[in-house]
């Protein structure tokens, strides 16, 4: 296709083009421009400047700017000028000027742009910029209220799990002196058959509210990263005896029917015997609970391939299909509190979870619905350490004659726990606070002293260490009585000198197992 002619391109060019000399008269001018500015060539042509087009702004802009520019550098670049259009209106438009040698004479070349279509596009441009601006704003402010807010969940959690440790902290206080005055009942030997029966109640329950703060302080170990294990090769066999042992009595009094299936040979898992019983116990305890009197409840425990598999079935209430997924979940109840004929906390499951995970296994839940049952599933991996088996040790007898200091601000617990420790025929003195303590530990000159760690004037760890200073006191069998339990809490006991770590409420068997290392 054959190329238009130059005179062609210079006439209908998409932009106006004009030649001046450099006063600014119109030597040439195309029809571009022309037709913009509504004049014919001849009009402009030889009759008018380019400073004629411009309104006296411009003129005064041309003359003071553009003027010396082009003397100085021979060129203007992009400067934007109003034109005057023949009806006097205005027109924007951005005007290139070279000036150039043509034959011996110096002209300047014009190249004239229509501004209108720019200014709208700069203007949209510009909306667009603030939008995108305002709509980067708004996003950083979101996300600054979704980080705010993340923090404030974080600390709420916090909160809500220091407050679960200190609450099961506190309630460990009353329950020591009410376990120390149920084990006085029950040394003070037979009974009337109603005390007997109210005996075993309060038994009962005081074990039932032992196992729930258990739980709460168990949760909250674990929620925060403080749970440790005590992990070794245990049979899980030995494992379900234990759990049975623990739940046999809620399952009796259930009036349910238990089948447990258990493999002939050793299932050796590397665990913490005390917590795997209390995973299955709790399940145990679950099943009984959720299960109306007289059902059926069923415990396996199997090898699949390279795992260890616990189950526990029942023919209980159920759970609903769109409960499955939460039931593990911290707090998480079937049905609220006013319609539950069963008590607890909706910490039982959470626990368990928390505990399998520990052991690098998983826990999953089943059910056909609302009605139908229910069946939970722990998968364990298996040892590849064999079981070490325990050496035969002969029978512990009971030691007595033991001169006992009980130091401990609960004055009820300090108490009840020396009219135990005399009925197991012992002589034992209390102390109510660490000063006095100290003074009485070197009047009695006890062999043993159960201290506890919160003491108003001083912590129990510091009257150990104060305690070890003197000759008299070296050889005191320290036990420190409190109601934190956590390993890092039994180190810290050890470093203040302590010999034993019991958790309140204590356990009798316990400390009279702490007692047998005492030598006379």
């Amino acid at each position: 296709m054959p190329l238009p002619a130059d005179n062609v391109l210079f006439e209908h060019a998409a932009c106006g083009l004009m030649l001046t000399d450099p006063d600014g008269s119109i030597l040439r001018v195309n029809t571009t421009l022309c037709r913009w500015l509504g004049y014919q060539a001849d009009e402009l042509r030889g009759r008018l400047r380019l400073q004629d087009l411009l309104p006296i702004g411009g003129k005064v802009f041309h003359q003071t700017n553009c003027v010396p520019l082009l003397q100085m550098q021979g060129s203007v670049a992009e400067v934007q000028f109003d034109l005057l259009h023949r009806d006097g209106s205005r027109l924007p438009m951005l005007l290139n000027i070279v000036r150039r040698r043509h034959g011996g004479q110096l002209l300047d070349e014009l190249a004239i742009f229509m501004a209108t279509d720019r200014r709208s596009y700069e203007r949209e441009l510009l909306l667009a910029r603030k939008a995108a601006e305002a709509a980067l704003e708004a996003r950083l402010g979101a996300e600054a209220q979704l980080l705010q807010s993340n923090q404030k969940l974080q600390m709420a959690d916090r909160r809500k799990d220091e407050f679960l440790a200190t609450l099961a902290h506190e309630l460990r206080n009353p329950l020591a002196p009410m376990s120390n005055v149920l084990e006085m009942l029950k040394l003070q030997g037979p009974h009337a058959p109603s005390q007997d029966w109210s005996v075993r109640v309060l038994e009962r329950q005081l074990q039932q509210l032992t196992h729930l703060v258990d739980d709460l302080m168990e949760v909250s170990r674990i929620t925060q990263g403080r749970m440790a294990l005590r992990r070794q090769p245990v049979d899980l066999a030995a494992i379900v005896h234990l759990a049975l042992e623990d739940a046999r009595g809620m399952l009796q009094n259930a009036g349910h029917t238990l089948d447990v299936e258990l493999p002939p040979e050793a299932v050796i898992v590397d665990a913490d015997a005390t917590r795997l019983t209390q995973v299955i116990a709790n399940l145990l305890n679950n099943a009984a609970k959720y299960t109306p009197r007289g059902g059926h409840i069923w415990l396996g425990l199997q090898c699949c391939g390279h795992e260890a598999v616990v189950s526990v079935r029942d023919t209980g209430i159920g759970i609903p299909k769109e409960s499955l997924a939460a039931i593990f979940e911290m707090f998480s109840q079937l049905t609220p509190a006013l319609e539950r004929s069963q008590g607890g906390l909706g910490i039982g499951l959470a626990l368990v979870r928390g505990l399998v995970a520990l052991h690098g296994g998983s826990i999953s839940a089943a059910s056909e619905g609302v009605g139908q049952g229910s069946e939970f599933t722990v998968r364990l991996p298996l040892a590849q350490a064999p079981l070490q088996s325990a050496e035969d040790t002969p029978p512990a007898t009971g030691v007595q004659g033991l001169r006992i200091l009980v130091v401990d601000d609960n004055v009820d617990a300090a108490e009840s726990l020396k009219m135990v420790l005399e009925l197991l025929g012992h002589e034992a003195r209390t102390a109510h606070n660490g000063t006095s303590g100290l003074q009485l530990a070197e009047e009695f000159a006890p062999q043993v002293a159960l201290l506890d760690i919160g003491l108003p004037d001083v912590s129990g760890y510091e009257m150990a260490r104060r305690l070890r200073q003197p000759s008299w006191g070296k050889n005191i069998f320290l036990i420190a009585a409190t109601g934190w339990g956590q390993e890092s809490d039994k180190q810290l006991a050890r470093e203040a000198g302590f010999d034993g770590h019991l958790t309140k409420p204590i356990d009798l068997e316990q400390l009279e197992a702490l007692l047998l290392q005492i030598k006379h």
